[in-house]
């Protein structure tokens, strides 16, 4: 059987399609959802196994990037969205996903979710957008379920222009390393993180957070844009690799959902 998906649309998303080809890849069946078929109640969010916010720049970035789904999820949909996490079911933001899923409060979600704002995705160091491929390593100690067996660096692209990730204070950064809730870091090939291998400036260069289940993760570079070997810029001059680096993510919730 194949979990069925619900790809969470509205105006300005852009990277529902590519999420939702992600998905078929790794062996789900995929529904592209706009929010108000949902606050409407049209459709239930009960009726899905995995719950994407893909990449864009929902309602344009208005206020800041991500805070108007932001609200609209905290005020109409956070019932519905708890009982989903607490049913055990995977929800996964990317890019302006993982910006509305920390601005409502499901990330880092350290007293539950739909609780206070404990951080957030502000404006990059470099004071423009930032459009290039990224070097990744996930955490060992996380409890994230969607980079479960990726080892070693991966390379993700990234397209934002409000990526930094930064918490409320350090107390709160000290808890999400001590959770395991850091997912994946910017990392260099060789060497520490700095710009442009961390794009944004994020501290303690967190590229991805999970919550405290390991079932709710969001991160800024886009797994979508590397499910195919042939994505990857430089394939024609280091050799074709089976699979592109971002698949395994999309798998893991996948196998998660047919399992439980």
């Amino acid at each position: 059987m194949k979990p069925p998906v619900l790809i969470l649309r509205t105006a300005g998303t852009n990277c529902d399609y590519e999420t939702g080809c992600a998905f078929e890849m790794a062996g789900a069946q995929v529904d592209r959802v706009h929010v108000n078929a949902l606050t409407s109640g049209q459709k239930s969010l009960m009726d899905y196994r995995i719950l994407a916010l893909p990449g864009g720049f929902s309602y344009g970035d208005d206020i800041a990037a991500g805070k108007v789904l932001a609200n609209e999820l905290k005020h109409k949909l956070m019932d519905e969205l708890r009982r989903f996490i607490e049913a055990g079911r995977p929800v996964i933001g990317i890019c302006n996903g993982f910006q509305v899923l920390v601005k409502a409060g499901l990330l880092p979600a350290l007293d539950g979710p739909g609780g206070a704002q404990a951080a957030t995705l502000t404006n990059n160091d470099s004071g423009k957008f930032e459009d290039r491929w990224t070097c990744l390593a996930p955490d060992p100690e996380s409890r994230c379920i969607f980079t479960e067996g990726i080892g070693g660096q991966i390379t993700l692209p990234v397209a934002h222009g409000e990526g930094k990730f930064v918490t409320k204070d350090r107390e709160t950064l000290d808890r999400l390393r001590a959770n395991g809730q850091v997912a994946l870091r910017y990392v260099a090939p060789e060497g520490e993180a700095r710009y442009p291998w961390n794009p944004n400036g994020s501290v303690d260069h967190v590229a991805g957070i999970c919550d405290p289940t390991g079932r709710v993760f969001g991160l800024m570079p886009h797994p979508e844009r590397h499910c195919l070997p042939t994505q990857h810029p430089r394939w024609t001059r280091e050799g074709l690799k089976p699979r592109g680096d971002g698949l395994a993510i999309f798998e893991n919730a996948v196998r998660y959902a047919k399992e439980t």
